[in-house]
């Protein structure tokens, strides 16, 4: 399988935005359900975002501030971050599941790319 490579991390101020982006190394990504986790020092990996073919689900924590999005087929997945806060902060994840379909759950993903950190000053 590709190996998903993120972007677009960095340090921003509260209230500041951000776009990551992802792509697969070699090829375009699959139209597979694709997925933005996140993990904050010391805590577990967290859902943030799903996309599939069209459709997009969002954890409530992100809900009206993020929004993941694809083009089309030939096109990274992205997911801009809006109203950036402190509790933002934290290493994002790009991820491909092997299925259609939202899906949110750390299992339902099997190709992880190595993450992108995202630093919210407040």
């Amino acid at each position: 399988q590709a190996q998903l490579v993120e972007s677009g991390g960095g340090l921003v101020q509260a209230g500041g935005s951000l776009r990551l982006s992802c792509a697969a190394s070699g090829r375009t990504l699959s139209l597979y359900t694709m997925g933005w986790f996140r993990q904050a020092p010391g805590k577990e990996r967290e859902f943030v975002a799903a996309w599939s073919l069209g459709s997009t689900a969002y954890a409530d924590s992100v809900k009206g501030r993020f929004t993941i999005s694809r083009d089309n087929a030939l096109n990274p997945l992205y997911l801009q971050m809006n109203s950036l806060k402190p509790e933002d902060t934290a290493v994002y994840y790009c991820a491909e599941a092997k299925t259609f379909g939202i899906v949110t759950g750390i299992t339902d993903y099997n190709n992880w790319g190595q993450g992108t950190q995202v630093t919210v000053s407040s």
